[in-house]
């Protein structure tokens, strides 16, 4: 991950963290030139991140990224070569990676940089922030945590995962 042109927000120790804990679920993390890379300077190959180490990449990426392979149709996952474009998919895989930064010990401001969502980072940070979860329905309808009005013994509320993975194991 050093040979990588990151940028800030978030550095080399934030990135260790977030693939430990991306491959720790499964999901390999690769560098790798990526032809034509996408303005994120990351793709998805075989089920698995690619990060081109020439392209300018943001730390938060990795784990929008992963979120996507997280919540895609299990039996796609390992053969995605695309980002799926389902509105509520996109949905799901951010409220997926702002959930992932309890564990990574990141902080909103590196997951939603200013560079990426199309605008919108600072409005996501203060949603989240704020306790206003969008996509969380989405993973709640697919068993990866319960809605924060519905948790039960079993099933905690957002950001609590119940499991990482659409169709996973439950978290031990």
């Amino acid at each position: 991950m050093e040979a990588c042109n990151w940028q800030e927000p978030g550095g080399l120790p934030e990135v260790n963290r977030m693939v430990d804990f991306i491959e720790g679920l499964g999901i390999e993390v690769f560098v790798d030139t990526v032809p034509d890379a996408e303005e994120m300077g990351m793709t998805i190959r075989k089920g698995a991140i690619i990060i081109d180490p020439a392209a300018p990449v943001y730390p938060g990426d990795l784990l929008h990224e992963a979120g996507h392979l997280a919540v895609a149709d299990p039996q796609q996952r390992a053969t995605m070569e695309q980002m799926s474009d389902d509105p509520g998919e996109e949905m799901a895989a951010i409220a997926w990676s702002a959930a992932a930064t309890v564990p990574c010990e990141i902080t909103l401001e590196v997951l939603f940089h200013d560079m990426g969502y199309k605008g919108h980072a600072a409005s996501l940070r203060m949603n989240f922030s704020q306790g206003n979860f969008l996509g969380v329905p989405m993973l709640a309808m697919w068993d990866m945590t319960a809605e924060l009005h519905r948790p039960t013994p079993d099933m905690p509320a957002y950001p609590r995962m119940t499991r990482w993975l659409r169709g996973g194991d439950p978290v031990a």
